[in-house]
């Protein structure tokens, strides 16, 4: 694993090959990038809507252009990066069975991370509290998230599936630890995947 990275991020670094082409959509501070290109001699590019990420990003010397990934990845031609990686942005997208789609024909693999809405705690909040909750998956009240779809590792699973993607690998965690795939789908806070077509 890389250390300082989330474990999402630390998973996806350690599958991917080195010096191979990566562009990473929605790179936030560039981390993920910067350990790709520091570690892996990556060829690392990314794609953030956010300026002041942008500025963070090249300030580190990383190859990182603003734009927006529900639009913007279709100007990009047909696997034209080994890997694509989507890591806890899928929920925010507009149409996130398209985002997939364009992640499988711009990147020969894709990872994808989300956070499981499925998570037993996200349950108990709806089912005892009868309010949406806030975890450490999902750390703001919903007037304030950015998440716009709630999915969870049996609906992407699902969506994998209804896209002719072939699920490679899968990892989940809970408390920043990974876990078994048994019962993921309730005990896993997040979930990344690694996808083909």
């Amino acid at each position: 694993m890389v250390d300082g990275l989330r474990p999402d991020l630390a998973v996806i670094a350690h599958n991917i090959a080195a010096s191979s082409r990566v562009l990473d959509i929605g790179c936030g501070d560039g981390s993920l990038l910067s350990a790709l290109r520091d570690t892996k001699q990556v060829d690392a590019r990314g794609l953030e809507i956010e300026p002041s990420q942008v500025e963070r990003c090249v300030a580190r010397g990383l190859s990182v252009v603003q734009g927006d990934a529900n639009s913007d990845l279709a100007d990009y031609p047909d696997k034209a990066f080994d890997y694509t990686i989507l890591s806890q942005t899928l929920q925010t997208a507009t149409r996130p069975d398209r985002m997939l789609d364009e992640l499988l024909r711009v990147g020969n693999q894709a990872f994808v991370s989300f956070p499981n809405f499925a998570h037993w705690r996200t349950r108990a909040a709806l089912m005892f509290g009868g309010r949406m909750p806030v975890t450490r998956a999902l750390p703001v009240s919903w007037y304030e998230t950015q998440n716009i779809h709630h999915v969870t590792i049996d609906d992407f699973r699902e969506l994998a599936r209804e896209k002719g993607a072939q699920i490679a690998q899968s990892w989940y965690f809970s408390n920043g630890k990974q876990i078994g795939a048994t019962g993921a789908n309730w005990r896993a806070e997040f979930a990344v995947f690694q996808l083909s077509r």
